[in-house]
């Protein structure tokens, strides 16, 4: 076995993974850990941090049918070979693999091990329970949840021992989730959690509990038929493979949903009466969006940050998200929730005082009717006539009103920073949620939430809702087709679902074909008054000129999977500083993506949406037409 160098110099830090692939890195690198032996030596001491671990057991997990007469002189010689690679532990330079009557030890600190680190955040989580924080336990066990990055050790399963210690895991983690979706349900917040719960369920098909929870998940989401429908499943799953009946807990809360419909839950707190509520319809078909909106959630939630800006693309989803957030936190905003367009349908952008005016009508805020009622619309003073020091005298009422109540405002679709710079709190417990296409990098302190493209699966789930799922299975392979040429935005997706339940003749590769096509994908891309075009033209005019132009040039090079910094100035014509000013520009105005860590602006791959590379290739042609037309007929022939 080739020994790996010795480390000199003080110890770095060290942190070990089990809860997926088995690895450890030092510094940020990873570490080679080794042959498989010392690898299966290494996993199974970290498997019992800081506590001996018999010569026996680590035998039996290396060679568990036939040791050999040398197995622990190999053992040794493992064991030697880790202490080299990982050098001392962190409390004093004590050596961290030591030998001693109970076998070998290997000593490791909480924040060095993810499986210790998943552990302490349970146990604070639980304990945030016990003591009624909710809000702090739903926090800490995601928080926990999230140190999961699939199956534990799943690339050293075959050795009894090392898969008994993953299974302990496992079990582990579903308790958690068990945990952590019952919190989120007495929070009122379940549509975070039914839809893991349901693929828990589907692996764990006999996991009572796992059941409740998905049961009351569907319930207070308003889908009662299908809370029933569990209960029905589990039954007749129960009887045919252990002729056993569900437990009376559970039928009980079976029989109460047979007897009412959607209860609201017990309120946090007590509301104060005629609070204004002004939100639009939570979307039907959401789907997706989980990692954000239980970001949303936790942030709202938390009584951190007062403003959340949501960023992204047009068709990201970026209103029915934070709607949709909106809708599952009544009680933490007992003084109203409302949602008031920074847009008027044309596309213009209202003026601060109208969209004032607005929050002040649906929040019944006291003042507004004294200050002479005049608001500034888009062609200047209303008919009031309000001087300037009226809109001043409202903005004072509002920012009173802002710091006495605990309410949530989404302002929804801000086209730029000024917009809604004066209607954020300054003080107080409301917060607000900000949707906008571009970055609005000029607002702070707030907490930014950045929508990209769906997953595909997400994507697929979005489709199958709206066309049906038998359809989706009869051409799986033409469905992602189609998914990715949506780019995977939600408008484009929920467009094509449309269109196809209208459709029903028309099989999904033909479709999948058109929208395959870069001449013609626009046009499909219409169901009924909805068109993806008209919504990301509104983006486009957004744009500066400058932004418009740079955004043509570069289109072509993103539809081939993306373009670096030096294929930017070629096609841009310009010297590398003027490259990333122009590519930042357009990161900023929403229009180009960046990778999400960081990394120098040459070693950058930037993408741009499928959908707007075409958008902005029909723009650059259209006004290359309009140019060649308009030159004199001299031009345009040579002398």
């Amino acid at each position: 076995m080739t020994r790996p160098p010795a480390r000199t110099g003080a110890a770095g830090a060290v942190h070990f993974s089990l809860l997926g692939p088995f690895r450890a890195r030092l510094d940020g690198r990873e570490l080679p850990l080794g042959p498989r032996k010392q690898r299966l030596v290494l996993a199974t001491l970290l498997c019992r941090p800081n506590t001996p671990v018999p010569v026996d057991v680590l035998t039996d997990a290396v060679w568990p049918d036939d040791p050999p007469r040398t197995a622990r002189k190999n053992l040794q010689v493992y064991v030697s070979a880790a202490r080299t690679l990982l050098g001392p532990a962190g409390d004093g330079g004590r050596d961290r693999v030591v030998h001693g009557c109970g076998g070998y030890l290997l000593r490791v600190g909480e924040g060095e091990l993810d499986t210790l680190r998943f552990g302490s955040l349970a146990r604070a989580g639980r304990a945030a329970a016990e003591r009624g924080d909710l809000p702090g336990a739903a926090r800490q066990l995601r928080e926990a949840l999230d140190l999961w990055e699939g199956p534990p050790m799943n690339d050293l399963r075959d050795s009894a021992g090392v898969a008994g210690e993953a299974d302990r895991l496992e079990a582990r983690c579903l308790t958690v989730y068990e945990d952590w979706a019952e919190t989120e349900i007495e929070l009122g917040r379940a549509a975070v959690a039914v839809d893991g719960l349901g693929e828990l369920v589907e692996r764990h098909p006999l996991r009572e509990r796992l059941r409740v929870a998905w049961m009351n998940s569907l319930h207070q989401t308003g889908r009662q038929a299908e809370a029933l429908a569990v209960f029905d499943d589990y039954r007749q799953l129960m009887a045919r493979e252990l002729g056993l009946e569900p437990s009376p807990a559970m039928a009980a809360l079976y029989r109460s949903m047979l007897g009412r419909g959607r209860e609201a839950r017990r309120p946090a707190a007590v509301r104060e009466a005629g609070s204004p509520v002004a939100l639009p319809a939570d979307a039907g078909p959401f789907t997706g969006r989980r990692d954000e909106l239980r970001d949303l959630l936790d942030v709202l939630d938390g009584r951190g940050e007062r403003v959340v800006v949501l960023s992204g693309p047009a068709g990201a989803g970026k209103s029915a998200l934070a709607v949709r957030a909106a809708h599952l936190l009544a009680d933490g905003f007992p003084d109203g929730r409302v949602h008031v367009r920074v847009r008027r349908e044309d596309g213009t952008a209202r003026g601060p005082a109208e969209v004032l005016a607005e929050l002040g009508r649906l929040c019944g805020v006291r003042g507004f009717e004294q200050a002479g009622g005049g608001v500034e619309g888009p062609a200047g003073p209303g008919p009031a006539g309000a001087p300037a020091e009226g809109a001043a005298v409202l903005a004072d009422a509002w920012q009173r009103w802002l710091a006495l109540h605990r309410a949530l405002v989404v302002l929804d679709d801000v086209p730029d920073e000024g917009s809604v710079r004066g209607l954020l709190p300054r003080s107080g417990n409301c917060s607000v949620v900000v949707t906008a296409r571009g970055q609005l990098a000029g607002l702070a302190p707030v907490h930014r939430i950045a929508l990209s493209a769906l997953a595909d699966g997400e994507a697929l789930e979005l489709l199958g809702k709206l066309i049906g799922a038998g359809r989706l299975r009869t051409d799986p392979g033409a469905a992602l087709r189609i998914v990715r040429a949506c780019g995977a935005l939600p408008l484009a997706v929920g467009v094509s679902g449309m269109r196809l339940a209208v459709l029903r003749h028309l099989p999904l590769a033909e479709y999948a074909a058109r929208l395959g096509d870069p001449s013609a994908a626009l046009d499909e891309l219409v169901a009924g008054d909805v068109s993806v075009r008209d919504r990301i033209a509104s983006g486009w005019r957004d744009l500066a000129a400058g932004d418009r132009w740079a955004l043509a040039r570069l289109a072509p090079l993103a539809q081939d999977g993306g373009f670096t910094l030096d294929r930017a100035a070629a096609a841009l014509g310009c010297e590398e500083r003027a490259a990333i000013r122009a590519v930042e520009s357009l990161i900023d105005a929403g229009a180009v993506t960046s990778p999400a860590g960081e990394v120098t602006a040459h070693a950058a791959l930037y993408e741009v949406p499928r959908l707007l590379c075409l958008y902005a290739g029909e723009r650059d042609r259209a006004e290359a037409r309009a140019s060649l037309l308009s030159e004199p007929a001299g031009a345009l022939s040579p002398g």
